[in-house]
């Protein structure tokens, strides 16, 4: 089973201390958390996408990617987002294998919609069609990856003729590809649909509501032949703060929970952790709490932890990352592992297993239309 942490990337305000880090110093930040990762024997490393402020988690997440593989040797980088709808296909398809040669392969994509209104016009797009956007732009992207001349007219971009997406992917077989959603069945069934992985980043959600979601996407995966409901390829999100006793995290994180640009001055840290997968306390704490979730959803293969949030100060954040990567993976890898059924695979696709099975020619061409529209889903 893969563990890491993704970034959001915000430049928030330490509530302690009032100040504030400059965008440089952030980015710098975060390429330490990444390393740190990687030291403390964490497999991902993700990032998500932004084009507005007061998050500097970068526009085009490839650069970043690209010196992080400069920078370390085993570690898997990913996105956390990586903005299907106001980014265009052709660039998502040649930048992103750009990256995976430049990472002999560690690289895989979170594909998401993105839920920032004002980014859409700002690329020229609508977010009033944000669904058929992500499906038309997806379908694009699989065709761009695995067809060396690809002809090709749509609803939401000019026609390409006899174009071939420069470079090709590594060993001709594309990145492995994650669809994000916390609300969206169209985007669970479309994940379903092509046979790629589900990730629920539930940071904000109820279990009852993650259990909905994970759900459908196993049905559907089964549905389309892709294998058994418990062989599909789930990944969940996750909040943490960790200190040697639950009152000692409480008291240092609270501010931080208090003041955080998104859920600050809403409801109570306690109130917050009982519906959501925000766990403040001590190791053990966090290790009982998430190994529940397989329980919720059934084994799944990627656990991505957000630590780095609110304006927590560099030095904490890489004590949580040597926290998360000496006290707490080990157990949860040797838990999850201890109880997962044979049939159900431990990771999620890597390139080296990808290549090994052939993968990039035995997924199907398949067009959008032929996805069931959502109501058919909601009826299932």
């Amino acid at each position: 089973m893969q563990f890491g942490i993704f970034t959001i990337g915000d430049v928030t305000t330490d509530p302690t201390t009032g100040q504030t880090p400059c965008e440089h110093e952030r980015i710098r930040n975060t390429v330490a958390m990444a390393k740190k990762a990687e030291e403390v024997g964490l497999d991902v490393f993700a990032t998500g996408q932004h084009h507005n402020p007061p998050f500097v988690a970068p526009a085009n997440p490839p650069i970043l990617l690209a010196h992080l593989a400069a920078q370390t040797s085993n570690i898997q980088l990913s996105t956390s987002t990586t903005l299907i709808t106001t980014t265009d296909p052709v660039r998502i398809a040649e930048d992103y294998a750009y990256v995976q040669h430049l990472a002999d392969g560690r690289v895989d994509l979170m594909m998401g919609r993105g839920n920032t209104g004002a980014v859409y016009p700002w690329f020229g797009a609508d977010i009033r069609k944000g669904i058929p956007l992500a499906i038309e732009n997806y379908h694009l992207l699989r065709r761009l990856w695995r067809e060396e001349n690809v002809n090709w007219r749509g609803e939401f971009r000019t026609p390409l003729q006899s174009f071939t997406s420069t470079p090709r992917p590594l060993d001709g077989t594309p990145p492995f590809v994650w669809h994000g959603s916390i609300r969206s069945t169209e985007i669970a069934e479309q994940a379903a649909f092509y046979g790629d992985g589900f990730f629920h980043n539930h940071i904000f959600w109820t279990l009852d509501h993650t259990q909905q979601m994970v759900n459908l996407y196993r049905q559907r995966f089964e549905h389309y032949g892709h294998g058994r409901a418990d062989q599909a390829i789930v990944g969940l999100g996750g909040q943490v703060f960790i200190g040697d006793t639950e009152k000692e995290a409480k008291n240092f994180f609270r501010p931080y929970f208090d003041n955080a640009p998104v859920y600050g001055h809403g409801p109570s840290l306690e109130d917050f952790e009982r519906s959501t997968p925000l766990t403040v306390g001590t190791a053990e704490q966090v290790i009982e709490r998430y190994l529940s979730y397989a329980d919720a959803v059934g084994d799944y293969q990627r656990q991505l932890f957000l630590v780095d949030h609110a304006g927590l100060p560099q030095d904490v954040v890489l004590e949580q990352i040597e926290i998360l990567g000496r006290d707490v993976v080990p157990v949860l890898r040797r838990e999850f592992e201890a109880r997962r059924t044979a049939h159900v695979p431990s990771d999620p696709p890597t390139h080296a297993s990808l290549v090994a099975e052939g993968a990039s020619s035995r997924h199907h061409a398949v067009t959008p239309a032929a996805m069931p529209d959502n109501d058919a889903q909601d009826g299932e």
